[in-house]
């Protein structure tokens, strides 16, 4: 995975084979007027713990602080996600009735689709209203396995 990030805050979560990697980063370098290099901080040795504990079953909520540049209706649409607790889905129009307009839920879906912090904001819980998958920029393999992935840690979990 990549992650960019300063001392304070993650800025981007990705898959590192991810289609368009290297102009989305140029839109977070943009975002942030930032320029990005290579090295460590402790946000990523944060993330970096986070993503072996949830990958392993041991996390289901990261606390690795964030920073999204976004309109407010991106903001209230990657709140939403944070809300859907792990190993659960909601509809894009469920997303769209948490933030108070259930009629947006193709302006949700843009939103989930600027989000640059992967499964920190977990778009892959949201799936079409008819039970299938969607969408999700980093192929529908990788969010049915991640969906998998946590109910199977919740199932373990509890038994």
């Amino acid at each position: 995975m990549i992650a960019i990030a300063d001392h304070e805050k993650l800025y981007f979560l990705s898959y590192s084979d991810q289609p368009n990697l290297a102009k989305e980063i140029q839109t977070i370098a943009k975002k942030n007027r930032a320029t990005i290099q290579a090295g460590q901080s402790s946000v990523i040795d944060s993330i970096e713990d986070e993503l072996k504990k949830y990958f392993s079953g041991q996390l289901s909520t990261f606390e690795t602080p964030i920073h999204c540049v976004g309109t407010d209706f991106q903001h209230k649409a990657w709140q939403a996600l944070k809300d859907i607790p792990f190993g659960q889905t909601r509809s894009y129009q469920e997303q769209a009735k948490a933030i108070g307009n259930e009629k947006a839920f193709r302006a949700v879906a843009n939103a989930n689709g600027a989000n640059h912090l992967t499964i920190v904001l977990p778009c892959h819980r949201i799936i079409n209203h008819n039970g299938k998958l969607g969408g999700y920029k980093n192929g529908l393999d990788r969010k049915s396995w991640l969906l998998q992935h946590e109910k199977k840690t919740l199932t373990t979990a509890f038994s």
